[in-house]
């Protein structure tokens, strides 16, 4: 569709997306753009304040936006818990948009529960909550999960093994690994859903300066970065329409792909992208799924 952008998105009154991540970056510029179009957004995070602070920023622009918040650490089981089931009580969910992320954390640092975090908390912690999401997506019509992955996921050091980088730490590998992870298990959680209303879309958004920048370490980075960013990289505005194209363009597959059509895919009108080699294999998928059940204690029922 090549003409699509977000000012061709349907009315989405009715409509209620959670999105983690949700008060900065392409979490924000993507829960602006569903309020405008009349969703009832849930900005999810770590920081009350600024949650609440995103949350008057779209309404300063949406008086009529319905905007709500949730605190919630992906990096806690505890926390994941808890903020899955004050959803769950509110009644149906149509959208779950898992956005939030970490990347290029410097040393080997680990979550709450003892995972690696970078992976711990853009896989695992996405896993958990899906699961525990699971009776609020059932609820509605025809839910979607839209899961943010990254170029990244091609790289060879994006394996998934050695889940936890015990053996070896390497910042960017262990993003990597992560962002494949995400897509293995859309791949998955859409052939498990098979058969029912529910799809499963996985995302990348091209490249943009946002706040997953601010763990990159040294000083040749902090010169290069604002450079990058002026040059190379999109907006996170622009960085958004993938995850808005995959969440309210019905013609969408379940268990697609979707990122920008630029040359090198940084940036551009959103198409179903290439996976990654072996992320549709289903040993792969099914040991991901077990794992992550493993260790997050989490049984994962679609």
């Amino acid at each position: 569709m090549a003409t699509w952008t977000p000012t061709t998105i349907s009315d989405q009154a009715g409509r209620v997306a959670l999105i983690t991540g949700g008060n900065s970056g392409i979490g924000w510029q993507t829960a602006r753009v569903l309020a405008v179009r009349g969703a009832r957004v849930v900005l999810a995070g770590r920081d009350a304040g600024k949650l609440t602070a995103a949350a008057e920023a779209i309404r300063a622009e949406v008086p009529s936006a319905a905007v709500d918040t949730l605190v919630l650490d992906l990096g806690n089981l505890t926390s994941i818990g808890a903020a899955a089931a004050r959803v769950v009580d509110h009644g149906p969910l149509d959208l779950l948009i898992n956005n939030a992320g970490v990347m290029n954390i410097a040393e080997r640092q680990t979550t709450a529960d003892g995972f690696e975090m970078t992976f711990g908390t853009n896989h695992l912690g996405h896993f958990a909550l899906t699961a525990q999401l699971m009776p609020a997506l059932r609820a509605a019509p025809a839910a979607r999960v839209v899961t943010v992955s990254a170029i990244a996921a091609r790289w060879g050091s994006g394996e998934l093994t050695d889940l936890m980088s015990e053996q070896r730490y390497r910042p960017m590998g262990a993003y990597a690994k992560s962002k494949r992870a995400n897509i293995v298990f859309t791949v998955e959680l859409a052939r498990r859903l098979a058969g029912t209303p529910m799809t499963a879309v996985a995302v990348h958004p091209g490249a943009a300066m946002t706040n997953l920048q601010r763990h990159s370490q040294g000083l040749a980075a902090r010169l290069l970065l604002p450079m990058l960013g002026r040059l190379a990289m999109g907006s996170p505005e622009g960085a958004a329409w993938p995850s808005l194209y995959a969440a309210t363009n019905p013609a969408v597959e379940s268990g697609a792909f979707i990122g920008p059509a630029g040359r090198r895919q940084d940036s551009g009108t959103p198409k179903p992208a290439r996976l990654p080699h072996g992320a549709d294999d289903r040993a792969v998928g099914a040991a991901l799924w077990r794992d992550s059940e493993r260790l997050t204690g989490t049984p994962f029922v679609v």
